[in-house]
């Protein structure tokens, strides 16, 4: 079955917020749709109650938001961003684009002749801006996000979402296995040693992924 990035339903939002490492309540308030009617991070509708409703495209935006409000950016500053790239590029995911960015202290939109507005009072801006949430995010060439690597795991175990492999659930980019599958061998009692020859992985990296996932 082929995946679309906008529609398909993946992740719960329990999921979701799990890999994301957020609370659930706080990613529920932002599926939620705005005073204006858009929300920050889009769902789709279920086909029945408590399955998946986070589309990948829900994922990234969830990751871009999460990174921007841990930097201290306020919800309205980002909402603001929002609203100039969807009127200016006619885009809705306005948080699963390369438009949004910062500095650390500021929201900034990445114009069509890149240059840089502040989302507050779309004023100009000359400072460099940092994208270093967005370096997480691999991009397909017609720019759309591609996949989403989880910065909570080290290099060693590279893990990734990518819509393409697990149906959403985070993997590990050297063979394509499900965490959760990793995790589940080791709690049926195999050694670290077992399950890392087991997937042709090193020692460290199972320990690292079962610290953060068991």
């Amino acid at each position: 079955m082929a995946i679309d990035i906008y529609s398909t339903p993946l992740l719960t939002a329990r999921e979701a917020a799990r890999h994301l490492r957020m609370p659930e309540s706080t990613l529920d308030n932002w599926l939620a749709a705005s005073k204006s009617g858009d929300p920050l991070v889009h769902a789709v509708t279920p086909e029945r109650r408590g399955w998946p409703r986070v589309p990948f495209v829900g994922v990234i935006e969830a990751y871009v938001l999460r990174a921007l409000r841990d930097l201290g950016m306020p919800l309205a500053d980002i909402r603001k961003a929002a609203e100039i790239v969807r009127a200016e590029f006619d885009d809705p995911y306005a948080l699963a684009s390369r438009r949004i960015a910062t500095d650390g202290v500021a929201v900034f939109v990445r114009l069509a002749d890149d240059s840089l507005v502040h989302a507050r009072d779309s004023q100009g801006a000359f400072r460099e801006v940092l994208d270093g949430c967005l370096r997480y995010i691999e991009w397909s060439s017609d720019g759309s996000a591609k996949r989403l690597r989880l910065p909570q795991y080290p290099s060693e175990a590279d893990v990734v979402i990518d819509p393409r492999f697990g149906w959403g659930a985070p993997v590990l980019e050297r063979n394509k296995v499900k965490v959760d599958d990793l995790v589940a061998l080791w709690r049926a009692g195999e050694s670290i040693k077992q399950v890392a020859d087991e997937y042709d992985l090193t020692e460290s990296a199972v320990e690292d992924v079962l610290r953060l996932a068991a």
